[in-house]
């Protein structure tokens, strides 16, 4: 997957935590629940919404498969979202509630190592097949199997079975009680299983002839050019058109995605007209680009809107199965070489914050110097834990002026000293004479100033870097099998993290195809706190954890920490009606499905 569709798939991965005992329609941290049993729709929602009209998006790459649970290919954008869906859903304006959707009903064991799911009698697929429990142990046995990307049974690794007790009631067992594992069941998309088990589950890339796929959702596969675009259809007979948990979304007839090369060309495409929306990464496409006659009469709407999303972290990551990135000090000495305040200022017209967390933007983020629970996590680690993360709060290297960079490089250059690598005839080399030197693989040309302005500062030091811009298949690729030196990349974060963390930095995945640890690591103290995290029983277990697992991530130097945004920024051609209400929790594409074309 890109940067972007992981930003887009974990927003609200792991979020939500449930209160025991009791069957509902919904579940929560606190026992509370904003909405009640009968509410009619959300509050970011409205109830002015009329459906019709079209949406044009835009995806950069292509895609090769109608399948979004393998990890070979790339699938359409919002493939998954849009055709598929959850047991229960997320509501966006609270941090840890959950309600049902294909599940009319939630009962959550008293020793919370089961849960019970209810379906709704009226929940169908789009061939007019009704959603049964067979679909769910279906969707649950194949999530947990070889056949699926290794995020999904990473995931859902502790469901340890399912039991159907009759056509519409399911329960899942858990190999050992977590209070956030009944939540994690409640986000499985579920598929037909008699679709799969006529047509296979396996990918469909390559000569072969790509098959839409049947799901619950609101839109069905309607026309497809592979590679080039995709056109959804929502769908007439949908089944949950009335439900308080849809009402108001969803609102386009059709909605057709299109594929450009890179994001440059994608945004004068946007201007042009060629697409409706456009959410900019790019700090000096939002500040130079967009402009011009179409946004200063109104009809290119150009505005941020703010978000209580956790940031987590971006940064440029170094692949320690390299043997050149294995000793810490080096990867702490090219963290030094990075001026983000100059990159701030001359690249970024200011518009970012430094990152200071893998859980930037949040209470999650270690602050100040460990103590109380959090001190006791990490103590039990101390004899393999560096010394600063427990004397040194989390701090980004700073390049202030009128010494600028040029101090952290001279600091740089004693660690690499110490870690055996020397200046000979301009090169950096260590004592077999080998030069110091890698390449950093890019997805967007948008990177390649940035890039640009590193690697000048690597030179100082006598490394010589390297950077280019591929393929975004080939990237992807690339980065399943973690073929790389260096890359950039982010960690997005829930306001409660749980089993993605095995996905993002646990042992287990450092080895397996198609996980998220790019990094590589592999680290006792790191898979105890994950741990800690995952089996947390109450908030305060769950804070030290994150906090202490920040700490120990900050200090491995696995990757050097860019920046982040608190809010979304975003574009359209004014052709569209809005809530009057936005959520807390959500991305881009979240917010879009709650509008609506202009009457």
């Amino acid at each position: 997957m890109t940067p972007s569709r992981i930003s887009l798939l974990i927003i609200l991965v792991g979020l939500f935590i449930a209160s025991p005992l009791l069957a509902a329609h919904g579940v929560s941290l606190d026992g509370e629940l904003k909405y009640p049993k009968n509410f009619s729709h959300f509050d970011y929602t409205s109830t002015e919404a009329v459906k019709g009209g079209t949406l044009v998006l835009h995806d950069i790459g292509s895609y090769d498969k109608m399948n979004p649970f393998t990890l070979k290919g790339e699938a359409p954008l919002a493939l998954e979202s849009l055709v598929y869906e959850p047991l229960a859903v997320a509501s966006l304006d609270e941090p840890f509630s959950q309600y049902g959707l294909l599940a009319a009903d939630i009962e959550v064991a008293a020793d919370q190592k089961s849960v019970t799911f209810t379906l709704d009698p009226r929940a169908k697929f789009s061939n007019g097949e009704p959603v049964t429990a067979e679909d769910v142990a279906f969707t649950l046995e194949t999530l947990k199997s070889d056949k699926v990307h290794p995020s999904n049974n990473y995931y859902y690794q502790d469901i340890e079975g399912a039991e159907i007790l009759a056509p519409d009631k399911i329960r899942m067992q858990f190999k050992k009680a977590n209070r956030e594992l009944h939540m994690i069941a409640g986000q499985i998309r579920i598929m037909s299983k008699k679709f799969f088990q006529k047509h296979g589950f396996e990918d469909q890339s390559g000569n072969r002839e790509l098959i839409p796929p049947v799901g619950s959702g609101p839109y069905i596969v309607e026309k497809f050019n592979i590679g080039k675009t995709i056109t959804y259809k929502r769908n007439p007979e949908y089944w949950g058109k009335e439900h308080p948990t849809r009402k108001g979304m969803d609102n386009f007839d059709e909605i057709t995605v299109k594929y450009y090369k890179d994001q440059t060309v994608a945004l004068e495409a946007f201007k042009a007209g060629e697409f409706d929306f456009i959410s900019i990464n790019i700090a000096k496409q939002w500040a130079r680009d967009m402009d011009g006659k179409k946004f200063t009469d109104g009809s290119i709407v150009k505005k941020t809107v703010p978000h209580q999303n956790c940031a987590g972290i971006q940064g440029f990551l170094m692949n320690t199965r390299r043997e050149l990135f294995q000793d810490i000090r080096v990867r702490k000495a090219l963290g030094l070489a990075l001026d983000f305040e100059w990159t701030n200022k001359s690249l970024f017209h200011d518009q970012y914050t430094r990152s200071n967390s893998f859980f930037s933007n949040s209470y999650l983020a270690a602050k100040g110097l460990p103590e109380g629970l959090e001190r006791k996590y990490l103590e039990a680690y101390q004899d393999i834990l560096p010394p600063e993360v427990f004397t040194t709060p989390l701090t980004p290297p700073i390049a202030i002026e009128p010494d600028g960079i040029r101090k952290n490089l001279l600091e740089a250059k004693k660690i690499l000293e110490e870690a055996g690598w020397h200046v000979e005839k301009g090169s950096l080399v260590n004592a077999k004479g080998q030069k110091f030197a890698f390449d950093i693989l890019l997805v967007s040309p948008a990177f390649e100033r940035v890039m640009a302005a590193y690697v000048k500062n690597l030179e100082k030091l006598g490394i010589r870097a390297s950077y280019r811009t591929i393929d975004t298949a080939l990237y992807i690729e690339r980065l399943k099998s973690f073929d790389f030196d260096m890359i950039v990349t982010t960690y997005g974060q829930s306001q409660s993290p749980g089993n993605e963390q095995r996905n993002y930095w646990h042992s287990t995945s450092a080895d397996r195809a198609g996980s998220q640890n790019y990094a590589g690591i592999k680290s006792a103290a790191v898979d105890g706190l994950v741990d800690k995290i995952i089996y947390a029983e109450t908030k305060e277990e769950l804070t030290a954890g994150c906090r202490a697992l920040d700490r120990v991530l900050w200090y491995g130097y696995y990757l050097i920490p860019n920046w982040y945004l608190p809010v979304h920024r975003i574009s359209y051609h004014n052709k569209f009606s809005t809530p009057s209400q936005l959520p807390l929790y959500y991305d881009p594409f979240q917010l879009l499905m709650t509008w609506w074309v202009k009457k």
